[in-house]
């Protein structure tokens, strides 16, 4: 804002460029102080929420009429958008996680019960303990090193790396097919830090039996219902508008940009044509980019200091696609869908032989929920490079919804839906590797949706060039940087990262949660270089 402006006590004019959960948490930060800001998002695409989108079912085939596609769930930790689902009337759902791992006695595991991989490598397991502990303490030198270097550093058997640790890192935090690449430090935050953990390091089957996740309600309508309270607050949003210029960037005059009406494709978000009349111009005190950190670059074009190519450019990106489809016969072809005696290893304990119990369907779990194997995410390696995989998810088992409607329609002990009629998620990662993928296996009548999608690799170089980075380039000449991408791909970054924008620009941070804020302050550090100074009023 000019000098003039200030003497007039004008708001400060703002643009948000992206309406996912980055600059949606931004324009909400922004938007408590109406007599200070004046705030405009644009958005490209015809709604927002970003990759958070829900697909509509034919309930009579399903048992379900929606299902989230991209976001369908998280962390009990991730409190930042679980009181945003609060403060619409939202909530999420707690599950009890079950995942399988790899095909064939001699790749496959689980925690769901006692595996023979699982036994094999024990001592792998036991080791890996004492290296989290080793990484933690040799921040932030041993934490730069690639998880494939550690892996031959400490001498762990190969195959402990390629069936158990990258699938299980590839599959939460979505490195995809770079997870070798992945920074040890990114590794130990996963088990230790309690703000990014999702679960707990088990020293004897790696990854704890059943935790604890939760799964996000219908997000197409919270974020509707999100936008609808932002506009009563005086937000402006345009919707299916891209920026398609920024003319000029000063710290002086602020930024102008040019704006033109854009019809996106839904099923590939590179896709789309402009319509209706030539660019218009606009003119803002400050600009955050809510946008994935290449496309940034890209916009900035000509106005982007060295500083900010150099960052932004750190940031790989790879083409994902996704497939959301009925087709159980290649479910069960690719993956261990059902429990099988053969995969199972001799129990050793009363703990053991409880959750062969529960896996069979004998026994309920710890929790009084219904017994059996019912796993939520499946990996897949490829036989000629271990390293890669593709995931998927069976949505049926995974999402609340389809468990809360089979409940209402057939009773409390309903039995579960039947498989056949299971929709499930295969996700393969970048398009370099398609000669790999097995979608081409997928039966065409059975494919509800394809999508495309430009994901984060989290590459070691991530971790030295762009997360260190960020502070420097952090509003200088008007300009801020929000997403997941600036640390790690989770949805709550994403939301911490656009609420710390907004405080940059001089918003309230309005604590609600000792945990939640903890991780607001090691955000703001981290990516601003800012102290966070706590005292405010808690909601």
């Amino acid at each position: 804002m000019s000098l003039e402006g200030l003497l007039k006590n004008e708001k400060k004019r703002v643009v948000i460029i992206g309406a996912g959960a980055a600059g949606m948490s931004c324009a909400a930060t922004l938007a408590q102080h109406p007599e200070k800001f004046d705030v405009t998002i644009v958005e490209r695409m015809s709604f927002c929420g970003g990759q958070a989108t829900t697909i509509p079912l034919d309930k009579s085939k399903f048992g379900a009429d929606w299902m989230n596609d991209g976001v369908q769930g998280g962390s009990p930790a991730f409190q930042h958008t679980l009181h945003f689902f609060k403060k619409y009337g939202h909530e999420a759902q707690e599950v009890k996680l079950q995942v399988a791992f790899g095909k064939g006695e001699d790749s496959f595991w689980t925690n769901v019960f006692p595996s023979n991989l699982v036994e094999n490598y024990s001592g792998d397991i036991k080791k890996f303990g004492r290296v989290l502990k080793i990484i933690k303490w040799g921040m932030p030198i041993i934490g730069l090193i690639p998880i494939r270097i550690m892996l031959r550093m400490f001498f762990f058997t190969p195959d402990f790396g390629d069936k158990m640790v990258y699938p299980l890192i590839a599959l939460f935090l979505g490195t995809g097919n770079q997870t070798a690449n992945v920074c040890c430090a990114i590794l130990e935050r996963l088990f230790d830090d309690p703000n990014l953990k999702l679960w707990d390091y088990d020293p004897s089957t790696l990854l704890p039996n059943l935790p604890r996740m939760v799964t996000f309600p219908h997000l197409q309508t919270f974020y509707a219902d999100w936008a609808e309270d932002l506009k009563s607050k005086g937000v402006t949003i345009r919707l299916s508008t891209e920026v398609t210029r920024i003319v000029s960037r000063s710290s002086k005059f602020g930024i102008t940009l040019e704006t033109r009406s854009f019809d996106p494709d839904p099923r590939d978000r590179a896709k789309g044509h402009y319509t209706g009349p030539p660019a218009t111009t606009d003119t803002f005190d400050d600009m955050v980019l809510c946008i994935l950190a290449d496309d940034a670059k890209k916009l900035l074009g000509k106005t982007a200091s060295w500083r900010e190519r150099f960052v932004l450019g750190g940031a790989k990106f790879y083409d994902d696609i996704t497939i959301t489809h009925t087709d159980s016969a290649y479910f069960s072809k690719v993956y261990e869908t059902s429990f099988d005696e053969k995969l199972a290893a001799k129990p050793h304990s009363k703990e053991q032989e409880d959750q062969l119990a529960f896996a069979k369907g004998e026994a309920k779990g710890s929790g009084g929920e219904p017994g059996g194997y019912r796993p939520m995410y499946y990996t897949h390696s490829y036989e000629q490079d271990p390293k890669k995989i593709e995931m998927s998810f069976d949505c049926t088992n995974y999402q609340h919804q389809f468990r809360q409607e089979n409940k209402e329609q057939t009773g409390e002990d309903a039995p579960p839906i039947p498989y056949e009629r299971h929709i499930f998620q295969s996700i393969f990662l970048n398009k370099e590797n398609e000669d790999m993928w097995t979608w081409k296996d997928i039966d065409e009548e059975k494919v509800i949706e394809r999508k495309w999608w430009h994901q984060l690799g989290h590459r070691w170089q991530h971790y030295v060039r762009v997360v260190p980075g960020m502070m420097f380039i952090q509003g200088k000449r008007r300009c801020w940087f929000a997403g997941s991408w600036t640390l790690v791909n989770m949805h709550e970054l994403a939301c911490v990262s656009g609420i710390a924008a907004a405080y940059r620009l001089g918003a309230d941070y309005i604590p609600f949660e000792d945990f939640a804020e903890d991780f607001f302050k090691k955000y703001l550090l981290i990516s601003h270089g800012v102290i966070y100074k706590s005292g405010k009023k808690r909601q």
